[in-house]
């Protein structure tokens, strides 16, 4: 009896360590997250000099963390989620003091896996650039 016992928890032990409930993967990949895309901005572009202003960023695919990066450097601060289409972005008069073209892109960040063993997470996407002229 004490061998059939014994056999039954080598066999029970065995199964579970074959399912892979004996550890955890820590190293899955994340997927690709949704590829924003930039339709318009409005304005098209401003005055070099001029005051500060709101530019509106309309497209598709914007996450509710979104953020608008000019000329690579994300305006985390000065972006505004308003719908998955449309962003918002405070830009100081310091950014149009002097003339030439801004490149303006949006980034979905990556967000955190939360599966059973942290999976689930997507890599962070950002959109083709498109220019804002400063005049």
């Amino acid at each position: 009896m004490q061998t059939l016992k014994t056999l039954v928890l080598a066999s029970l032990i065995a199964v579970t360590a074959a399912c892979g409930y004996g550890s955890k993967n820590y190293n899955s990949m994340a997927t690709a997250g949704a590829m924003p895309a930039i339709a318009q901005l409005s304005p098209g572009g401003t005055t070099a000099g001029g005051a500060a202003f709101t530019l509106t960023v309309n497209g598709s695919n914007f996450g509710t963390k979104a953020v608008v990066n000019w000329n690579g450097v994300a305006q985390t601060a000065n972006t505004t989620f308003v719908t998955a289409n449309q962003l918002m972005v405070a830009v100081p008069a310091s950014m149009i003091a002097n003339s030439g073209n801004a490149q303006i892109t949006v980034t979905n960040p990556a967000t955190a896996g939360t599966g059973m063993y942290g999976t689930g997470g997507t890599l962070a996407q950002t959109s083709t650039p498109m220019n804002f002229a400063i005049n």
